[in-house]
């Protein structure tokens, strides 16, 4: 990935969506603090990531897997 860039106002939710392999997974992983950037930072309400407690950051996502079982048919 490269040049990633999002704003989300409070309250809102939002859903990442594209083809396997697009990076989704990814950008949560990051969100989530599982592995830091490589390059850049990622900062919450102007807080960078690395100052967040993990246990309390990783509650604040939720995230509803892309599993072929978890639906019997299209989503549409």
């Amino acid at each position: 990935m490269k040049n990633v860039s999002f704003d989300v106002r409070a309250g809102l939710k939002i859903d990442l969506v594209g083809s396997s392999g697009c990076g989704k997974s990814t950008v949560f992983s990051l969100l989530q603090g599982f592995y830091p950037p490589t390059g850049g930072s990622i900062f919450i309400d102007g807080i960078n990531i690395n100052e967040y407690d993990l246990h309390h950051l990783r509650k604040t996502f939720g995230v509803v897997s892309q599993e072929p079982t978890l639906f019997n048919e299209s989503i549409s």
